[in-house]
């Protein structure tokens, strides 16, 4: 009954391991030639498509109701005057990078597992390899740089889409003043709070589709094992994203100090 308990661990380091090393050899191979740039292209175009409108979507109303909460709870302690700095700053710093994340991984990661997963079990890969081909190079190096594009600019619609909802809302809904909203976000923002949104987005894409691309790679059981693998690296990159956004945004409240403090 003991070796069950230790190869469970044994097995997940392993696992987390080979995709560490997944994740350094794309970006070895993403400087080296020839590059893909024709799949670069299509694979952008590909995530942008799917995945624009239901980020826009998603950001209006995640942006009204952190606005419509934040709101209730300045007003409940008399400091109405800090609402527009602390709603911006939580869509800024954390939603922004979190929802764009979930829907590259959930909409653009799952297609990608699915399609490296595909070939996986059609043996392609290995024919590529006997060729002399790379399927890491050829394949999975521009999805994964494709998303990381998507998300970096994805990241940037959503702040401005959420700013904007979040300042509609406040201002029609609660009879906040739009002076006082802009007033207190530029009195207490500060462009570190930028910079770690768009770095919190470049390493969630990036994450999203090396853990895809790992699945995809590794299916078991043929056709079946494809939609396990798919399953499972959305969960995997779910649970890595939110853990990577706790120890990120404690190491930038512990390294950069608040405007004015």
């Amino acid at each position: 009954m003991a070796v069950p308990v230790i190869e469970f661990p044994l097995g997940a380091l392993r696992q987390a391991g080979r995709m560490f090393a997944l994740g350094a050899t794309v970006l070895g191979m993403a400087f080296r030639r020839p590059f893909q740039f024709r799949e670069f292209v299509e694979q952008f175009w590909f995530i942008a498509s799917v995945t624009i409108l239901p980020t826009a979507l998603v950001s209006i109303p995640f942006g009204a109701v952190t606005s419509l909460q934040v709101g209730s709870l300045t007003q409940q302690f008399g400091a109405q005057s800090f609402t527009g700095a602390a709603s911006v700053l939580v869509v800024i710093q954390q939603a922004s990078p979190m929802i764009v994340a979930l829907l590259v991984s959930g909409v653009a990661g799952s297609t990608i597992c699915a399609d490296i997963g595909a070939r996986t079990i059609r043996e392609e890969l290995d024919a590529m390899e006997v060729l002399g081909v790379s399927p890491i190079q050829r394949l999975v190096v521009p999805r994964v740089l494709a998303c990381v594009a998507v998300a970096l600019l994805l990241n940037g619609l959503v702040s401005v889409v959420g700013v904007a909802g979040g300042y509609y809302f406040n201002v029609m809904m609660q009879g906040g003043t739009p002076g006082a909203y802009v007033a207190s976000f530029s009195a207490l923002a500060q462009l570190p709070d930028i910079y770690v949104g768009e770095a919190k987005a470049l390493l969630f894409g990036f994450v999203a589709g090396v853990v895809a691309a790992y699945r995809g790679l590794n299916p078991k059981g043929g056709p079946k094992g494809v939609g396990d693998v798919v399953n499972q690296s959305v969960v995997i990159t779910f649970l890595l994203l939110f853990l990577m956004n706790l120890v990120i945004t404690g190491i930038y409240l512990q390294v950069v100090p608040p405007k004015g403090g």
